[in-house]
């Protein structure tokens, strides 16, 4: 048996590894950029954007979850391109996300106070709407920006960012009932495009929760662009 002093040595190394990776989620903008790159593959500078950071700052903290391994990144020319290392990373993200929903009285405060009551938007389980989906019974629309769409959507979801949906709208069929998603339970996306639908006199629920969950649970994921609805 090791001498007890090498034992306490260990552990102390051991969880200082395990550390690393704390450290590297104890940031609000890397939570964000993990999220983000749940949606799909980035470069730096469409990152930053996004997050509204400085691109020398976004490039700081994707050098922290790079070095903690949490993302990985490839270089494409002159920019470099970053993805989850895992999808086990966002499962990561997610439990945390979980934790302080059930842990912090504040995460609902501050939920509220950004996204309102969301009571009149009808929320959808993913089993509901699979089982629709089967039925031919919904249209399911992707609010998300067209470049998250191509990285990976459900099976026959339309691509209609949100920015573009007034300008489509009169071209989605009346007769259909809607359901909108977008990037998670706490992107307004999906939101907002269901009461642009309701203004115009669609039917329109929303997901429950994003693409991110959806592919998490192992459901059937689609890529590339999106086709036009017919009328």
């Amino acid at each position: 048996m090791k001498p007890q002093t090498d034992r306490i040595a260990f552990k102390g190394v051991l969880y200082g590894q395990f550390a690393r990776i704390g450290k590297a989620l104890a940031s609000p903008h890397r939570l964000e950029l993990l999220e983000l790159l749940a949606q799909g593959e980035r470069t730096v500078e469409a990152l930053a954007t996004e997050a509204s950071l400085p691109v020398a700052n976004a490039s700081s903290h994707l050098q922290v979850l790079k070095d903690a391994g949490l993302i990985e990144g490839r270089k494409n020319g002159l920019y470099v391109h970053y993805r989850l290392a895992e999808p086990a990373v966002f499962d990561l993200c997610r439990a945390l996300r979980g934790i302080a929903e059930r842990r912090l009285a504040d995460v609902e405060r501050v939920v509220r106070s950004y996204v309102g009551d969301r009571s009149g938007l009808e929320p959808v389980g993913v089993n509901e709407l699979l089982s629709r989906l089967r039925s031919g019974q919904v249209v399911v629309i992707d609010a998300r920006p067209a470049l998250e769409y191509a990285a990976g959507h459900i099976p026959g979801a339309l691509s209609i960012p949100v920015s573009e949906l007034k300008r489509r709208v009169k071209r989605l069929p009346k007769r259909k009932e809607f359901v909108a998603y977008c990037r998670g339970p706490y992107c307004v996306f999906a939101d907002q495009a269901i009461e642009v639908l309701k203004s115009h006199g669609r039917r329109a629920r929303r997901l429950t929760e994003g693409f991110p969950e959806w592919r998490a649970a192992g459901l059937p994921v689609e890529t590339g662009a999106s086709q036009e609805p017919r009328p």
